[in-house]
């Protein structure tokens, strides 16, 4: 158990050298070395862990087929790392792809819905990065904002593009060291090798894509594709009143009083989740559409995801949306006005929940369990989180073992409900304790600044604010934060973005409509570049 520690917290230096070192600064070698180490050591890893396990008999009495997959495996990351090398928009694009398709996966002793495909793209971008051996220099006014612009003050670093990574970096850090006396370090290193050393690959990947107007939309293109399917495949489960999915909710939908669909995602939560995303940023290209027929077929769209969500049941997921909808009404309209009118409809909605009889579980009024009963669990959830907190507020009771010892601490073996808080601050705090809770918070503050600082009117800026915004709200009602690889998503395409966003004071950024051509704009170096 000691060498796989070792092992975790050298995984998380390989990533971070990948992800923070820059060809300019250092060898290609050494880049190229973490990468590959980055690449390699997670699937060891997880080997190690589980080889005595049930999980990896079929493979250990059949060593040919394992090998055979294994070369297979080989050859199509090859193919597509290939593909990448030569087209710039082609790796967004698949990861755009990617993103929302889970397969289940027993591991631990539990089945694991794991984002197989987009593993797979995520190594091909890496092997396509080593290729290009020599990355093209940033352009000019990205170069001159990381450099010149970089404030002396540590807080100012910290809010920075680069000082943000540097954080998303020491969260995973953090992590891994805090493992290393964690009651359940199989959970932890599971979330180690199968959410943050990938996904912090995803940020780097996306961070270093040489983003233009047309990858950008062509990303919504095809994301509004898939969300637009999605939504149908839901619709036909709620005609059927059978899932395709999740044996888990067709048992809980058989004892409701309300069918919950989940279409492809497992979870009817991060169904939602995504169909909220992806109509925040369908709703920027209403804001800035030009003509009738856009307006129309945007409108057309939003009414089908809408219905999608609805049959989803997922109320973290309709909150989310309305942030994110909020945060776009105050960017393109009174600030104020948008608060005013948000503000009323949070303290109507509250109202509403507290008078609500206990029979409808919307509300706190009557027995004491309406609240429990209303959030499905997660008060007590909540209430007994806030307790291991206040058990260890500094250090916490280590990465990923909230469910271990919530069992322990409330003596329950009810391993559903109690797979996390459902609520990340509080993960963090029962986990982590007071030194997660403040990276956490600085994570945020970094995040929020590097996304909306100079936003001006630029629709792809703000739409990354408010979805990322809105995922936030989300992980406050239900739970995956860095587990999520929209979450680095987001963040990488924000950081990409807000290096080429003009830093001179009382400048807009760059002003983009749906109607208008391309056009290219030159920079102060006479540079010439896509806006962004």
């Amino acid at each position: 158990m000691t060498a796989e520690k070792i092992a975790l917290v050298a995984l998380v230096a390989l990533v971070a050298l990948a992800v923070l070192t820059r060809p300019a600064r250092v060898s290609w070698r050494v880049r190229a070395a973490a990468t590959l180490g980055a690449l390699v050591l997670p699937p060891v890893l997880l080997a190690i862990n589980l080889w005595h396990g049930t999980q990896l008999v079929h493979l250990r009495h059949h060593p040919l087929l394992a090998a055979a997959g294994a070369v297979a495996l080989v050859v199509v990351v090859g193919a597509l790392a290939l593909l990448f090398a030569r087209r710039n928009g082609a790796l967004p694009l698949l990861i755009v792809f990617a993103l929302p398709f889970r397969l289940p996966i027993s591991v631990g002793g539990s089945t694991v819905n794991l984002l197989v495909p987009l593993y797979v793209v995520i190594a091909a971008g890496a092997l396509a990065q080593l290729w290009a051996r020599h990355p093209a220099e940033p352009p000019a006014r990205e170069r001159l904002h990381r450099e010149s612009g970089t404030p002396r003050r540590l807080i100012g670093a910290a809010l920075s593009p680069s000082g943000l990574e540097w954080l998303l970096i020491g969260s995973v850090a953090l992590y891994a060291v805090q493992a290393t006396y964690s009651g359940d370090f199989s959970k932890a290193l599971e979330n180690v090798v199968f959410f943050y050393a990938p996904f912090a690959l995803l940020f780097a990947l996306l961070r270093d894509v040489k983003w233009n107007r047309e990858i950008l939309l062509s990303c919504l293109a095809l994301a509004l594709a898939l969300a637009v399917i999605f939504a149908g495949v839901g619709f036909v489960e709620y005609e059927r009143q059978q899932l395709f999915l999740n044996p888990k909710l067709v048992q809980a939908n058989q004892y409701g009083d309300y069918f919950r669909v989940n279409s492809v995602f497992f979870d009817p939560n991060i169904y939602g989740r995504f169909l909220a995303m992806v109509m925040i940023a369908a709703a920027v290209v209403l804001l800035q559409a030009r003509t009738r027929r856009t307006v129309l077929a945007v409108a057309v769209v939003l009414l089908w995801l809408w219905g999608g969500l609805l049959t989803s049941l997922s109320q973290s997921s309709m909150a989310a949306l309305l942030l994110g909808l909020t945060i776009l009404a105050a960017w393109r309209w009174d600030t104020m006005t948008i608060l005013l009118v948000a503000i009323a409809v949070i303290v109507l909605g509250a109202a509403v929940a507290l008078v609500a009889p206990p029979s409808a579980h919307l509300g706190l009024s009557g027995e004491g369990t309406s609240a429990n009963n209303a959030t499905s669990g997660r008060a007590n959830l909540i209430s007994g989180g806030l307790s291991l907190f206040a058990d260890r507020p500094l250090e916490g009771y280590g990465s990923g073992s909230f469910a271990l010892q919530y069992r322990l601490h409330h003596r329950t073996t009810e391993e559903v409900s109690v797979s996390a808080s459902h609520t990340i601050p509080i993960t963090i705090a029962a986990e982590q304790g007071i030194v997660g809770l403040v990276l956490y918070l600085l994570v945020l503050t970094s995040a929020f600044t590097v996304l909306l600082r100079d936003v001006g009117r630029s629709p792809p800026r703000i739409a990354v604010a408010a979805c990322f915004a809105a995922l936030m709200l989300h992980t406050w009602a239900y739970a995956d934060f860095l587990e999520d690889p929209t979450t680095w998503a987001l963040l990488a395409i924000g950081v990409a973005l807000a290096r080429f966003s003009p830093r001179a004071s009382g400048a807009r950024a760059f002003r983009w409509r749906l109607s208008a051509r391309p056009r290219a704009t030159v920079s102060e170096h006479g540079r010439t570049g896509a806006p962004a």
